[in-house]
């Protein structure tokens, strides 16, 4: 029931804003279609070492090419504020 209830408030978030790639957890992104577990993990590993600066830094990730990119494009952004890279 409760993961249910999780879905749901995704659900409705995701409705009302884009998902920012360095903030979102793994659900969030696994929200976004297109994202699954695998790839919602290969952002968040990679986001640990580098932040994304841009929408387009995703084609340094494994899984990520130009048609994925543009098909999520619409619903996620990349909020640039001071984030340091984990060390």
């Amino acid at each position: 029931m409760l993961k249910l209830l999780a879905t749901l408030f995704l659900a409705i978030s995701f409705l009302f804003g884009a998902v920012d790639l360095n903030k979102a957890s793994k659900e969030e992104l696994m929200s976004i279609k297109g994202i699954g577990e695998a790839k919602a993990q290969a952002i968040i590993d990679y986001r640990e070492k580098t932040p994304l600066k841009s929408i387009d830094d995703l084609k340094n990730i494994k899984g990520f090419g130009p048609k994925i990119i543009e098909k999520i494009r619409p619903n996620v952004v990349v909020e640039n504020q001071e984030i340091q890279p984990k060390q």
